[in-house]
This record gives structure tokens, C-alpha cells and sequence, in this order.
């Protein structure tokens, strides 16, 4: 079903390509917009028509709205689906769209605002009796309260930044000297990255899991989760490795985690596809983290378990549809693994540009979500991922073992890429067993790179 005749990705590389997919199959015709650096962009051909917004500076590009909207006016776009990253959490781009009459696939812009501020989504948690990790829920305006509230918490702390996202704006705080230290240069990076100086503190819950749960709401009051993903795999605040259901949750631990997730999407009347992200302790005690407004990067590990399309759901709830089915239609299946591959070195984590001379993947073993292909330049102005590798087994042993071959038989030659570290992953027996936390990469990274 064509749910809009013409829909404008404001967005590059792989969840472009991963869009236009959707929308060819439900005979959608589509824009892409590129930058002057992605002229080659396989994402570029594969759209029914392309229009360059500008230089590769994103600022330049794919964060100039009047750019995007002009494009979509000019190729007579009746919808923008924005992704993940750039204007997707942007509440004033849902504005300029609304301005247009160009229907924005996403939530309101409102909700997309009352998220975006942390302290904004602690409050509004705290109404529909989420539990969130104890801390301030008002901005801090100076030292000596940042210190006095501090003292009242208990060290150690995260001082963030209310607007922030993406690890950007958050400092771990083990004393006052630290705090003292950090407090104005936090405030400042918030101010520049975000345009917001608000900060905040957040009690440290030490070596915890990062679990979400996807969610997804229709215009006819159906609000519904499509199950949790297992992200605790990460470096430098950024996730590598996602998979569902998580290896953490008993039955009852999940359907608590399940039930809290609803209440805080009705809370705030959400609408459209969102993630509500968690962290637990290690009494497996859970908190409301923050919410993302948009298609998630992990999102096919849910695809491959719910067998759902969740880009297609996006379109048909942008277009006023109503859900066709209930919650209690939606069932899981087996185990599902997503690593994302990156261009950089698996050492330092520095991202590492250039032309991919080969990319061989093998076929018939796993999904590949990528944004590159042989040939293709990755250029220093955009996130060094260049790819995504998906598969799914009858269990969690499987869908490892499944991926321990996918990965040893990919080849990616003219550029370093963090592949060795995802095979040694797959092979780690901390990682085998499931029991692992947002620490795993840094206590086990020695030993990992030893492989």
C-alpha cells in the first residue's frame, strides 16, 4: 500500500538506503538529498530522484532545514521520513514540515521537545510512576549548588547536559574537585552542542545494563512494545553490539520493564515509532535513561524477531492509519544479533577514512544494512559507521554462531575497520555467557585485541 506518493530521506547512507528499501516495495517514489561529499552515495541512485543541499559540512547540508524543505517542495514531496541523527529529534524542522503542509514521519514537535530534555522526561517519568535514577530535576545554575546537591547525593556522580545526546555533555564526577573542575566546562559544551546550557546530576549506577524497549503508537489510542533489545555493548557511550531478547531478563523482570515503557508512552501521548531506554543495577533494579523520538539504528534486531517492517509502520502512522494488529498478536522468535561495523581503528576507536578497495559479504547468512559499497569513499565528515550486520538463529548460541561465520568471511580491504574486535566479541566467553555490562569493552578490551 503507497501510504504517500513521494517521500524526501533526509538522511545519508545506510538507513537511506534501509528507507527507500520500504518504500520501492510498497511502490512509494522517493528523494534522496546529498551533500557534495556523497555524490557517488549508493543511496543517491537508488531513489526514484537526488538533490544536492550542499557542501559536506552537515551544518552546510543535512542539518540546513530550509535546504531539505526546499527540496522537498521542489521535487513535490508530500512526506520527509528524517531517520536517525541530523533533524530527526529536531522540533523545529517538524515545525517548518508542518509549515509546508509536508507530513513529517515521526512524533509531534512538541513530544519530540518534551524528550529531548532530560529533565523534561524525568519529570514527566516520574508522573506515570517510572522510576528514574536519583538525581535533580532543575537545572543547576552555579557551583556552590552543584556542589551542595552533590554532597546531598553522594559521590560518584554524572553531571549532563539536559539537551544531550550521543555521550556528548556527560562527565563522570568522583569529588568536589572534579565537579568544581568540570561544572562550567560541561555547561559551556552543552551551550555549544546544543544550544542549551542546562545541566543536571544523576546519581552513578556503576557497571549497569542498558536495555531498551521499541514501542509504537498509532492516532486510535493503540499503544503497543515490540519486545527489549540488549545494548550494553558499548564504547565511548556508543553502542556496537544490540541483540533481543536480552540475556539479562527473566519473564517477570521484562514484563516489568515492558509494563513501565507503556505507561511512559501514554504519559506524554506519544505517537509513532520510539525507543524507551533503561539501565539496571546490579540488584537489577531498572531507571528510565531517556527516550529517542525516532527509528533507532538497532531497530532490525527487532524487525528479525517480531518479523515487523518498522519503517513501513512509521509511513502508515504518519499517513493516519490505524495498527493492524494487537499486542497480543505480536510474537517473538528466536534470537536476534546486530554488529555495527565501523571505519576505525579497533584500538583506538579513531575513525579511520578512505576508499573501500573490496567489500565481500557473504551471501545468504545475515541481513547487511550498509551505506558503502567497493569503491565507495568514507570521508572524515560524517559517523565512521559504515555498515550493519543482522542475524537471527533459533537461539541466542545459534545467532552467536551464525555470526562468529558471517564475520570471519566478510572482507573490507583500503580501510581499517573494528571487524577484528567484533569477531574476538563473538568468541569472548564473558559475552557468551550474556553476562556483561556497559564495562564489558573496557574490561575486556586487552584481552579481546590479544585475538
Amino acid at each position: 500500500m503507497a501510504y504517500f506518493k513521494k517521500v524526501l530521506i533526509a538522511n545519508r547512507g545506510e538507513i537511506a538506503g534501509r528507507i527507500i528499501r520500504t518504500c520501492k516495495r510498497l511502490g512509494i517514489d522517493t528523494v534522496a538529498v546529498y551533500s557534495e561529499a556523497d555524490a557517488e552515495a549508493p543511496h543517491v541512485s537508488e531513489a526514484t530522484e537526488a538533490v544536492c543541499i550542499g557542501p559536506a559540512q552537515a551544518k552546510k547540508s543535512y542539518l540546513n532545514v530550509e535546504k531539505i524543505i526546499q527540496a522537498a517542495k521542489e521535487t513535490n514531496a508530500d512526506a520527509i521520513h528524517p531517520g536517525y541523527g541530523f533533524l530527526s529529534e529536531n522540533p523545529e524542522f517538524v515545525r517548518r514540515c508542518e509549515e509546508e503542509n509536508i507530513v513529517f514521519i515521526g512524533p509531534a514537535a512538541e513530544t519530540i521537545r518534551l524528550m529531548g530534555s532530560k529533565l523534561e522526561a524525568r519529570i514527566q517519568m516520574q508522573k506515570a510512576g517510572v522510576k528514574v535514577v536519583p538525581g535533580t530535576d532543575k537545572s543547576i545554575e552555579s557551583i556552590d549548588e552543584a556542589v551542595q546537591i552533590a554532597n546531598e547525593l553522594g559521590y560518584p556522580l554524572m553531571l549532563k547536559a539536559s539537551a544531550g545526546g550521543g555521550g556528548i555533555g556527560m562527565q563522570l564526577i568522583h569529588d568536589e574537585a572534579e565537579l568544581i573542575k568540570g561544572f562550567d566546562s560541561t555547561k559551556q559544551k552543552a551551550s555549544s552542542f546544543f544550544n542549551d546550557g542546562t545541566v543536571f546530576l544523576e546519581k552513578w549506577i556503576s557497571k549497569p545494563r542498558h536495555i531498551e524497549v521499541q514501542v509504537i503508537a498509532d492516532d486510535y489510542g493503540n499503544v503497543m512494545h515490540l519486545f527489549e533489545r540488549e545494548c550494553s555493548v558499548q564504547r565511548r557511550n556508543q553502542k556496537v553490539i544490540e541483540e533481543s531478547p536480552s540475556p539479562f531478563l527473566d519473564d517477570k523482570l521484562r514484563n516489568e520493564l515492558l509494563d513501565a515503557a507503556i505507561r511512559g508512552v501514554k504519559q506524554i501521548n506519544y505517537r509513532n515509532v520510539g525507543t524507551m531506554e533503561f539501565i539496571f543495577d546490579e540488584h537489577k533494579n531498572f531507571y528510565f535513561l531517556e527516550m529517542n523520538t525516532r527509528l533507532q539504528v538497532e531497530h532490525p534486531v527487532t524487525e528479525k524477531i517480531t518479523g515487523l517492517d518498522l519503517v513501513e509502520l512509521q509511513l502508515m502512522i504518519a499517513a493516519k492509519e490505524q495498527l493492524p494488529f494487537t499486542q497480543e498478536q505480536i510474537d517473538k522468535k528466536g534470537h536476534a544479533i546486530e554488529c555495527r561495523v565501523y571505519a576505525e581503528d579497533p584500538v583506538t576507536f579513531f575513525p579511520s577514512p578512505g576508499v573501500i578497495s573490496k567489500l565481500e559479504l557473504p551471501e545468504d547468512e545475515a541481513r547487511y544494512d550498509f551505506g558503502f559499497m567497493n569503491g565507495s569513499t568514507v570521508t572524515p565528515f560524517y559517523d565512521p559507521m559504515i555498515g550493519k550486520v543482522i542475524v537471527h538463529g533459533i537461539s541466542r548460541d545459534h545467532a552467536i554462531a551464525k555470526m562468529q561465520k558471517v564475520l570471519e568471511e566478510i572482507e573490507i580491504e583500503g580501510i581499517k575497520t573494528n571487524l577484528p574486535l567484533l569477531e574476538e566479541i563473538m568468541k569472548n566467553r564473558q559475552f557468551i555467557s550474556g553476562d556483561y555490562t556497559t564495562e564489558f569493552l573496557a574490561e575486556q578490551k586487552a584481552e579481546l585485541l590479544k585475538g
